[in-house]
């Protein structure tokens, strides 16, 4: 949390080139903390700006949604809208807390975070969607681009970054890939945008959150609210419909299942890292989900693991993979050798020669001792 301008200054003499801001608005972001009730944050957060985060494969399919959603908000009286340059290949766009309605229906606003924010957000992507399929099939067609159908998917909006928590770049922060800084734009800029306009000595100081008029979004949250309801879309966390190649996937429940049964390298892990910690929390979530790990004990070990790091992550972190990951049906995580020879934890023993995967490792030993259990 930044008190002064001058923490900022202080920080980058010290070689920090990137800074992230919360979605959510709070009394106090001290007093935010990991494991808190719906309630305690209710009563903490005092509203929300909604951010449209549009990313996709090619610069030119993101500005395409970015016009596009920009009509969309002007159709619905919205006049104040902040417009930035990702860093990469998209595009952020800022309704901020004032243009929205305080109280809808009897309910606080403040308290619909995030889905209210979330329902906007497939509000717009179902209003786009033929325009956005038709405009970018004329591009693929006219230019270098290969057609690829899955584009028009690709470039709306994201819902992920509507999500408890999450934090998105800050305006003029660098992109740790590419070096581009997040630059802020005009809507009649967004056509004409290259890349090279972001290379961050030729940047021009322009504010991202826009002056919006009080209330001026109640239009939009009430047509998305509307359409919720007649296409019968539900509210809160559920996830949503999977298919493609896991849509068949079947879960696995071992029985007696103890940390004799899991491969070396996942052993080192849970000693504690000081390197590779992200690899690792990302390996260990699919593996335990893959064998049918309750996810109150998943969520105990991981936080157990992260207490032994050196130094431990941030609690956010392993809070968002779990959210991302918890999203879809369980996959296996990465194959051996390679994967955990990079993070330093690979240290095969005689059962290893046998399994491609550290869920083998688990299944064949847990059916080996249940085995000699029975016996």
């Amino acid at each position: 949390m930044f008190q002064y301008k001058g923490d900022i200054f202080e920080l980058a003499k010290k070689g920090a080139t990137s800074f992230h801001c919360s979605e959510e608005l709070w009394q106090n972001p001290l007093n935010v903390e990991t494991g808190m009730s719906e309630k305690q944050l209710n009563d903490l957060r005092i509203g929300w700006d909604l951010l449209i985060d549009i990313d996709s494969k090619y610069i030119d399919y993101s500005k395409i949604s970015a016009e596009l959603i920009i009509n969309l908000l002007k159709f619905h009286s919205i006049k104040n809208i902040g417009i930035k340059f990702s860093g990469s290949k998209g595009f952020h766009l800022i309704i901020p807390w004032k243009s929205f309605p305080k109280i809808i229906n009897g309910i606080k606003t403040s308290e619909m975070f995030p889905e209210y924010p979330r329902i906007i957000t497939r509000y717009i992507t179902e209003k786009i969607k033929n325009q956005l399929i038709t405009k970018i099939t004329e591009l693929s067609k006219s230019s270098k681009y290969v057609k690829d159908f899955q584009a028009p998917k690709e470039v709306m909006p994201d819902i992920v970054l509507v999500s408890p928590r999450h934090l998105f770049r800050m305006p003029y922060s660098l992109h740790e890939k590419t070096a581009l800084a997040s630059v802020v734009l005009k809507p009649e800029e967004i056509s004409s945008f290259q890349l090279k306009d972001a290379e961050p000595m030729k940047i021009k100081i322009l504010n991202f959150l826009p002056d919006s008029e009080e209330g001026e979004a109640k239009e939009l949250l009430v047509q998305a609210l509307d359409w919720a309801k007649e296409n019968k879309i539900k509210k809160g966390n559920s996830p949503e419909k999977i298919d493609g190649k896991f849509a068949n996937f079947k879960p696995i429940e071992l029985k007696n299942l103890t940390e004799e049964n899991f491969p070396p390298c996942i052993k080192n892990i849970l000693n504690g890292l000081v390197d590779g910690k992200k690899r690792a929390l990302f390996a260990m979530i699919n593996l335990f989900r893959s064998v049918g790990m309750d996810k109150v004990e998943l969520e105990k070990k991981l936080y157990d693991w992260n207490n032994k790091n050196k130094p431990p992550l941030k609690q956010g972190i392993i809070k968002a993979h779990l959210f991302a990951n918890y999203k879809r049906k369980p996959i296996m995580p990465p194959n051996c050798k390679e994967f955990y020879q990079g993070i330093g934890v690979c240290a095969p023993d005689n059962f290893c020669k046998f399994i491609k995967n550290p869920t083998n490792y688990v299944i064949r030993k847990n059916l080996m001792m249940n085995r000699k259990g029975k016996k």
